[in-house]
C-alpha cells in the first residue's frame, strides 16, 4: 500500500550519489546553520531518543540503539559508533512541524475594547536531520491533509514551506516496525533534499548521500564529497535489503478497508476495549494523527487573552460530544473509530492510508495493544455462540 510523498517532491535521485564521513556530516550541519536553518535531529534525553536542536554530530546518539516491543522501550549501548543505529525516535516530526500547542492569536484590553494580533515571531527555518522513511511518508500525508485542501493550516504551512529534509535509511528496524507492509520503507524514496545511508564496515564509518532536490545538490557541492563507488552502493543496498527482511511486525493490508467496514460489530472491539485505557498515547505519538481543539486562556484581570490550537484525541469522551452527549460513549467505539479511520476511511477521505507502519502506537501503548494483532483478529472466524 504505497503512500504519497510530498506533492511535487523531486524523485530524480537515481544518480549522483556521493560519500561523506562524520566530519563531512558536521560540515553539512554547519552549512545549514550558516544558511539560517535551525537543525533538528535525534539525541538522547531522559532515557529515550528524542528530537531537539543540534549544532554538532557529537549531540547525535552515537553508539546507542533501542529495543522496542509492545509497551516496551529501552535504550542499549551498541558495539559500534553508529549515529543512527536505532529504529524510530520516541516522538515523530509532527512535534516539530505541527506542535502540540500553538498560539493562534492574542488580544489586549484597552479603553475602546480588545486589540487582537497574530503571533509576533515567524517560525524558524527548519532543517530536519535523520528523518526515517516512515516519517517521511507521514510528512507527505500531512502535506496533503493540512495544506492541500480548501482551508490550509497556516502554521503548518509556514513551518513546512522552506524545511530542508535529510532522510536516513533505516538499518535497524524495531520490534514494532512494519513499514514494509505499508510500502513506506525502509529506504527513503521521495520528499527529501538529501538521503543518507550510514555504513560501518572495514572501509570505515561513512554515509552514502543521495540528493533528491536541486538545493540538496547545491549544498553537497560545497562539501567536496567523494563519488560513491560500486562497493559503497552495494553495501547500502545490502543494508536496506537486510533491514526490510527484519521487520518486527507484519500487517496484511489486502482488503483492509473492506475488512474494517464489514466488521463494525465484531466482538473484537469489546475485547480490545477491556484492555484499552483510552489514555490517548497512540494518537499523540502517531505521526499522522492531526485532530485538534481550541483553548482560550486569559489572565485573572481579563486584560490579556490568548487562543491556542492544541492536540486532541478521538479517544477522549469530549472529542465527539454534541448537545445530547458523546457520539462515541464507549471505549470500544472510540478504538473502532481510530483504527477504522486510520486504515480504511482515511483512504476514502484522502486517497491514501493513514498508517505508515512506524509502530509507535504499539511501543507506547501501556496496555500493549497491537494494531497489527487487532487487524489480524478481525480476519479470524468469529466464535460460534452457544445460542446458535
Amino acid at each position: 500500500m504505497q503512500q504519497a510523498g510530498r506533492p511535487g517532491a523531486a524523485r530524480d535521485h537515481d544518480g549522483g550519489a556521493v560519500v561523506i564521513t562524520v566530519p563531512g556530516l558536521q560540515a553539512l550541519i554547519d552549512s545549514l546553520r550558516g544558511l539560517g536553518y535551525t537543525v533538528i535531529g535525534p539525541t538522547v534525553r531522559d532515557g529515550a531518543i528524542t528530537l531537539a536542536e543540534l549544532s554538532s554530530t557529537g549531540e547525535l546518539p552515537a553508539g546507542w540503539g533501542d529495543e522496542q516491543d509492545a509497551a516496551r522501550y529501552r535504550l542499549h549501548q551498541r558495539d559500534d559508533a553508529a549515529l543512527f543505529g536505532f529504529a524510530a525516535t520516541a516522538q515523530s516530526w509532527k512535534s516539530i512541524l505541527f506542535p502540540a500547542r500553538e498560539l493562534l492569536w492574542s488580544a489586549e484590553r484597552s479603553d475602546t475594547g480588545f486589540t487582537a494580533r497574530p503571533p509576533e515571531q515567524p517560525p524558524p527555518r527548519y532543517a530536519l536531520l535523520g528523518v526515517r522513511s516512515c516519517d517521511l511518508h507521514a510528512i507527505g500525508i500531512h502535506d496533503h491533509v493540512l495544506t492541500s485542501r480548501a482551508s490550509a493550516d497556516t502554521g503548518y504551512a509556514a513551518r513546512r514551506e522552506d524545511a530542508f529534509i535529510i532522510a536516513v535509511a533505516c538499518g535497524n528496524p524495531g520490534g514494532t516496525c512494519f513499514c514494509v507492509s505499508m510500502g513506506t520503507g525502509p529506504e527513503p524514496d521521495a520528499g527529501f533534499d538529501l538521503s543518507l545511508t550510514e555504513l560501518l564496515d572495514e572501509r570505515g564509518h561513512r554515509f552514502l548521500v543521495t540528493p533528491g532536490s536541486e538545493r540538496g545538490r547545491f549544498l553537497l557541492s560545497g562539501l567536496s564529497p567523494a563519488p560513491a563507488g560500486a562497493a559503497d552502493q552495494a553495501a547500502a543496498a545490502a543494508l536496506i535489503s537486510e533491514s526490510a527482511a527484519r521487520m518486527g511486525r507484519v500487517l496484511d493490508t489486502d482488503g483492509i478497508r473492506e475488512l474494517l467496514y464489514g466488521n463494525a460489530e465484531h466482538p473484537r472491539w469489546d475485547d480490545v476495549a477491556a484492555r484499552c485505557l483510552a489514555c490517548t498515547n497512540c494518537t499523540l505519538v502517531c505521526p499522522t494523527c492531526f485532530c485538534t481543539s481550541i483553548e482560550q486562556v486569559s489572565d485573572l484581570a481579563g486584560d490579556h487573552v490568548e487562543q491556542h490550537r492544541v492536540w486532541d484525541s478521538c479517544f477522549t469522551s469530549e472529542f465527539s460530544r454534541l448537545g445530547g452527549g458523546s457520539v462515541r460513549g464507549s471505549t470500544a467505539s472510540r478504538y473502532r473509530q481510530w483504527m477504522t479511520h486510520k486504515l480504511a476511511s482515511w483512504i476514502d477521505q484522502f486517497g491514501m492510508s493513514g498508517c505508515v507502519g512506524c509502530g509507535r502506537c504499539i511501543t507506547w501503548c501501556p496496555a500493549a495493544i497491537d494494531i497489527t494483532e487487532e487487524a489480524a483478529a478481525l480476519r479470524e472466524p468469529r466464535p460460534v455462540s452457544e445460542d446458535s
